[in-house]
């Protein structure tokens, strides 16, 4: 999911009628029994905007309890004679525990997974323990490179780094088979649900008009046979989270629901748990 209190995302919000506020996202959560919501990061930081990670701006005090976030990375302003400091942020940021991973935009941002400019930040993923979630598929603009954004790509990374837990964002829609194979193939790559639809809609004149579109999911995922390798995700405020939530029941089994809704992120993103445990003290 995406937020920021900087307002990049008012009039995304405003297209499912909600508003991009902590107190309307807190309010989704608790309508939809949400415990829990893991922005991607895409303020630039106050201070350094080019040696900070990208992270998301909540304009509180303190984090908001009901958030963690992914450290985004901007590989467009690493140069070889800031990257060290860069690193250095990052690893600033990993000490804190609302930091549940790394983000990486690949598709807006014209490099490839493997370039040499993300591989330090594998090493790093690795040494805390966290994942890499990855862009993958269509882009929310016409800027986007697509040929950056295809999830085959992943499949190179997963084999150069075991350890390292990598997730396909959106499922790398429309490349659903491509990116299903990969996941099947390595066992340290997971799939990400969001951004499958956008905007507000009543969930099943939806799921009835996109049959066809829905129909190539549930077919894959059952050539994958593996439901504890997907991750219930939405892209809020791209879309209301009631109505996306009927769309992901549609496309797997009752019975993989405790696990793609809940169960799977806390395999996948180790710090959750803990997390979790610290806010029920």
């Amino acid at each position: 999911m995406h937020f920021s209190a900087r307002g990049i995302f008012d009039m995304t919000a405003e297209n499912i009628g909600a508003k991009c506020t902590l107190a309307e996202l807190k309010k989704q959560f608790e309508q939809n029994n949400v415990v829990l919501g893991i922005g991607m990061g895409v303020d630039k930081s106050g201070e350094a905007p080019h040696t900070n990670p990208q992270i998301i701006y909540h304009g509180a005090a303190e984090f908001p309890p009901f958030l963690m976030q992914c450290l985004g990375v901007d590989a467009s302003v690493i140069t070889p004679g800031n990257a060290a400091e860069v690193l250095e942020s990052f690893e600033r940021k990993m000490n804190e525990p609302t930091t549940a991973g790394i983000k990486i935009y690949t598709g807006y941002q014209p490099f490839y997974a493997t370039d040499e400019i993300y591989r330090p930040f594998y090493r790093l993923a690795q040494k805390y323990e966290v994942p890499v979630v990855f862009h993958m598929g269509d882009t929310a603009n016409s800027m986007g490179r697509l040929k950056y954004s295809h999830p085959l790509i992943v499949d190179e990374v997963a084999v150069d780094f075991p350890q390292v837990k990598f997730i396909i964002a959106h499922c790398g829609t429309p490349w659903i088979v491509d990116a299903v194979e990969v996941a099947a193939k390595n066992k340290n790559v997971y799939i990400d649900l969001s951004g499958l639809m956008e905007g507000r809609f009543e969930a099943k004149a939806q799921i009835e008009h996109f049959k066809p579109y829905l129909d190539v999911f549930r077919t894959w995922f059952n050539y994958l046979g593996n439901y504890k390798k997907l991750m219930y995700g939405s892209d809020w405020p791209l879309v209301d989270l009631q109505a996306y939530i009927e769309v992901i029941k549609s496309i797997v089994p009752e019975k993989a629901y405790e696990d793609v809704f809940y169960n799977n992120a806390l395999r996948v993103f180790d710090r959750i748990p803990a997390y979790l445990c610290n806010l029920d003290r």
